[in-house]
């Protein structure tokens, strides 16, 4: 019965009857190319707050590499809608929410050394102890606030 349940409140979230594991394989592997081939070719990290943060006190020279990887950000999604169409974004959030989880995860970043991106994909892959820790921590504290959010505070029956 308990998997039953964990199977039903899984549906609620992801559309298993359109679930194709294929474009979040291709996604990976090509986050996983260029964070190697960044890494490879110029020996820096792919982590993206510390590529953001870096454009707020640019050292010589490094302006023009931080602005392509992010244009490349912002460029994939507008790519990727010319080859099919993009999935429906729904955001269930008020803008005090919003603004406040950014707000935090900003914090979290500058205490944890850097991001997701950083830790989890390039500090992880390189076998980082200190990416490890990170990565199981925002882990940790993403699980725990879902739970809390989900099954503590919620109106609705669990």
């Amino acid at each position: 019965a308990g998997l039953t349940d964990l199977r039903q409140e899984a549906a609620m979230i992801i559309d298993w009857n359109n679930f194709t594991p294929w474009t979040a394989l291709a996604g990976g592997l090509l986050v996983g190319l260029a964070s190697a081939a960044l890494l490879l070719l110029s020996g820096r990290v792919a982590g993206v707050s510390g590529i953001l943060g870096g454009l707020l006190r640019p050292a010589r020279g490094d302006t023009g590499w931080r602005l392509a990887f992010l244009g490349g950000l912002a460029a994939s999604p507008l790519l990727y809608g010319l080859a099919a169409p993009l999935p429906a974004a729904e955001v269930d959030a008020d803008w005090a929410a919003l603004l406040a989880s950014g707000l935090l995860v900003g914090i979290g970043t500058r205490y944890g050394g850097g991001c997701t991106s950083g830790h989890g994909v390039c500090g992880m892959a390189r076998g980082s102890p200190r990416s490890l820790a990170a990565t199981a921590a925002f882990m940790a504290a993403g699980i725990a606030v879902v739970f809390l959010l989900r099954h503590v505070l919620s109106q609705e029956p669990a």
